[in-house]
């Protein structure tokens, strides 16, 4: 394409409400040369709209592209992390076990009553704290009852609340104790309703060995 017939071209094209860059793109030359033959350009009102909101759609069309490039990039090194992460802990030790347990209940557990009960809504820190007490410090699970803490917008799921918690325990329906209903509407809706499951008591009857020995690992700890 010749170089006037190039010209007539970006004419049409910024007519149509493409910018200076995409014409440039559009008929391979440089954007100083579309700016040039475009500059004295008269557009109609309906032209130069249409041209405003071209612009627009192609900012955001950018914004979107680099936020999805962010958002992978971020999913990438989240993922490696993972891996590296599996690949330097490796197995656990009863040991390994031990430590992140103590230092959980340093956390979480009740250091005063004589009783050992350990709280959190992370189903992930309950599970890991049951198979600390049940696979290494040998607890019967018969001796473990669990109560559940949850708002009282939940009371009409709460079968399923419970069931999800057994499910996760491997323990029946008679170790769970009576719902403790919050009964404070919650200031704001959350997107969550049907994943939350509340917050989890995990008590050990006759517990009052187990919470001195866990103090005992955090006193450890602490020195």
């Amino acid at each position: 394409m010749a170089k006037y017939e190039k010209r007539l071209e970006a004419h049409k094209l910024r007519k149509s409400g493409l910018s200076i860059i995409a014409i440039a793109k559009e008929l391979n030359v440089a954007k100083s040369s579309v700016s040039l033959w475009c500059r004295d350009l008269e557009l109609t009102k309906k032209q130069r709209e249409r041209l405003r909101q071209n612009s627009i759609q192609a900012g955001h069309r950018g914004r979107m592209i680099g936020a999805l490039k962010n958002k992978q990039k971020r999913i990438d090194e989240q993922e490696h992390y993972r891996r590296l992460g599996k690949k330097e802990i490796g197995e656990l030790s009863n040991r390994d076990l031990t430590i992140i347990a103590a230092s959980l209940f340093w956390a979480e557990g009740a250091k005063t009553g004589s009783r050992f009960t350990f709280i959190n809504s992370d189903p992930d820190m309950i599970l890991c704290m049951y198979r600390f007490v049940t696979e290494v410090l040998k607890i019967e699970k018969s001796r473990i009852l669990v109560t559940i803490q949850i708002n009282k917008i939940h009371e009409s799921r709460i079968h399923k609340v419970l069931g999800f918690w057994s499910s996760l325990l491997g323990l029946p329906r008679s170790q769970f104790g009576k719902p403790y209903y919050v009964n404070v509407p919650p200031k704001k809706k959350y997107n969550n309703h049907e994943t939350y499951y509340g917050i989890a008591r995990l008590r050990v009857n006759n517990g009052a060995s187990l919470q001195y020995k866990l103090l005992g690992y955090i006193s450890a700890l602490k020195s």
